[in-house]
């Protein structure tokens, strides 16, 4: 993976803002620290940090192609897990290609089918092409939203980044929040409303969606939605379809030109994967090495509870041992946790998800040391219902995002006197313009209809968090992390899939299970469904809860601004059942949330007006 960054603009020479793209492009280095690059003339910048991955020595970027009197520059973030095919295509139709890179591919994509390329392209990816002939940019995200992409426009000039904080490093980008920036942190975050960047007139390209920025302006499309229709696949067929997709999907994502690794948590999602590249790599006479994280004394502390019936460790050597792979068990102490809070801070230019963010974070470092590219289990609870707001009737009825149903207590902590948009208002519109925009069928019964709903739901919010946490997290330490149930092509057919075959033997995710049943010890593969580990340790929230009453007690505190002192100290004193965000954000989460937004106001200087 890479970072990319520039701007184009109609107005003075963009040359004249070097300084600016160098501060960028050193920001974007943690993405790309293999190879930088920069194409600029009298109106476009395009940067490049390159993460080495496939062609290292032809798929060098800004990649320039000629043809005839006309000049094309593409940045591209990300990987295409069709290459060859697009490759056999474009070769058909006359073009040379000088490597095997799939920045080449795409952008001869783009030359020969134009803003029609992406509909071609299976993969992750973010890219800018800049075409100098007609002065204009082109930019597009994939389907799924894996790879980020942020923008800015001041005056007649578009900037574009990998991250946010390469965007505030341009001289002509202010760093400044409003009232719907605190909106989003308190009312929605850590999630994000798809599309917005928090910061003041920051912007996210949405996934799925591309555009162009010329002289007359800035234009924006979707290239591909999710739709229903009519799926009269057998149990047996789907079953079938299931076991191609996932397979071809895992196969098609461990392409590489450097070392290869799985996360291996003990679960359905990471144990498939595991599974099905360690027979593609014994093809290949090499073994596969899996990774685990674990906390220190988490077997002392650990207790069961609705959402983590049961701790990995036991999972996790059943399936090591099954796979006979090199297996590395990595132990975060509560200290690493603690101070790793900062620094996914730093990664995601925004408070995040607390502890669950910088146990990924310090994970990754880890891993870093053995492998380049790491694949990873997520996205397959969103696709195929794994979570239990989809299994239980009461919650997956009522309105409202199922993963966070704790939006007057979000806005008990803020102070009176801010003028805030109305907290109910504000997070019911959001959920009902995702509802009224899901694609439904005729003759659907109700169970089906809500399915439907929680799946769109799930894919647009819950699972863009995730996205955006395993990027930014692997992608600090330099680390890319595949996500081969986040391919399209799973979630086109899955949202077709009645709810009785995603929900066999009443289990959850028992469609996935029944297409893999060969491929995974019983024990692992009905296990009842864990999330993510984190720290049982009570030293953690003992650290956390000292580092919360630190910054109440000092009235420079940015948080206080806006936040009331003594609801942060009713968080100290009482243990709240219900999660701020999803199954992992309980009270120590919490706690470490707002210490992150502390930490992110101070950072960059932001003051509530």
């Amino acid at each position: 993976m890479c970072g990319i960054a520039g701007e184009v603009s109609y107005s003075g020479a963009v040359s004249d803002n070097k300084e600016s793209f160098l501060r960028m492009q050193k920001l974007l280095h943690p993405r790309g620290p293999d190879q930088n690059g920069e194409y600029i003339d009298s109106k476009a910048a395009l940067l490049h940090s390159r993460l080495c991955v496939i062609d290292i020595e032809n798929g060098k970027q800004p990649m320039t192609a000629d043809y005839g009197e006309k000049k094309y520059v593409i940045v591209y973030n990300g990987e295409l897990y069709n290459t060859d095919e697009i490759r056999q295509e474009l070769k058909e139709k006359g073009h040379i290609f000088y490597g095997h890179s799939d920045t080449e591919v795409i952008l001869k994509a783009y030359i020969q089918w134009r803003e029609e390329c992406v509909n071609k392209f299976n993969g992750i990816f973010a890219f800018c092409i800049w075409d100098k002939a007609e002065e204009k940019l082109f930019f597009a995200r994939d389907r799924m939203g894996v790879k980020p992409l942020f923008y800015t426009t001041v005056g007649s000039s578009f900037i574009f980044a990998s991250e946010i904080k390469a965007l505030l490093a341009h001289s002509n980008v202010k760093k400044e929040i409003d009232e719907n920036s605190i909106a989003e942190i308190l009312f929605i975050g850590p999630g994000r409303t798809l599309g917005c960047g928090v910061f003041k007139n920051i912007n996210e390209v949405k996934p799925a969606t591309c555009g162009t920025f010329t002289k007359d302006g800035l234009k924006f499309w979707k290239y591909w939605v999710l739709k229903d229709k009519e799926n009269r696949d057998t149990f047996e067929e789907t079953v079938e379809k299931v076991r191609f997709l996932v397979k071809d999907s895992i196969t098609r994502q461990l392409i590489s030109d450097v070392p290869v690794g799985t996360f291996l948590s003990g679960g359905l999602d990471s144990s498939i994967i595991s599974s099905i590249a360690n027979t593609h790599f014994k093809g290949q006479n090499k073994r596969l090495k899996t990774f685990s994280v674990t906390y220190k004394d988490n077997s002392k502390y650990f207790t069961k509870s609705k959402f983590q019936p049961n701790s990995d460790e036991e999972y996790i050597k059943i399936m090591a041992d099954y796979l006979g792979s090199e297996h590395h068990l990595i132990t975060l102490d509560t200290e690493d946790v603690v101070n790793a809070l900062f620094e996914a801070v730093d990664a995601r230019d925004l408070p995040g998800m607390a502890d669950v963010d910088s146990s990924l974070l310090a994970f990754c470092k880890e891993i870093k040391k053995e492998c380049t590219v790491a694949l990873s289990g997520e996205c397959a609870d969103e696709i195929f219902g794994g979570y239990p707001w989809y299994r239980d009737k009461k919650i997956r009825m009522i309105n409202g995002f199922p993963w966070a149903q704790s939006t007057d207590y979000r806005a008990s902590f803020v102070k009176s006197d801010i003028k805030l948009p109305d907290a109910r208002k504000y997070v019911a519109e959001r959920y009902k313009n995702t509802i009224i925009n899901t694609s439904k069928i005729a003759g659907l019964s109700p169970t089906e209809s809500r399915m439907k709903e929680m799946m769109k739901l799930n894919l647009e919010w819950f699972m863009q968090t995730l996205l955006d946490r395993k990027d930014r997290m692997s992608m600090y330490s330099a680390l890319e992390v595949r996500v081969p149930f986040c391919d399209y092509r799973i979630a086109e057919y899955l949202y077709t899939v009645p709810w009785e075959y995603k929900d066999y033997k009443s289990y959850e995710k028992g469609l996935l299970r029944e297409a893999v049943k060969e491929i995974l010890p019983d024990e692992v593969l009905w296990r009842k469904k864990s999330p993510y580990p984190k720290t049982h340790n009570p030293n953690y929230l003992k650290a956390v809860s000292e580092i919360l009453s630190d910054i109440i007690s000092s009235p420079n505190s940015p948080l206080l601004s806006f936040i009331k002192k003594d609801a942060l100290e009713d968080l100290l004193k009482t243990q709240r059942a219900e999660p701020w965000y999803g199954q992992l954000m309980t009270t120590p989460q919490t706690i470490a949330y707002f210490i992150q937004i502390n930490y992110w106001m101070k950072k960059f200087g932001l003051t509530v007006k």
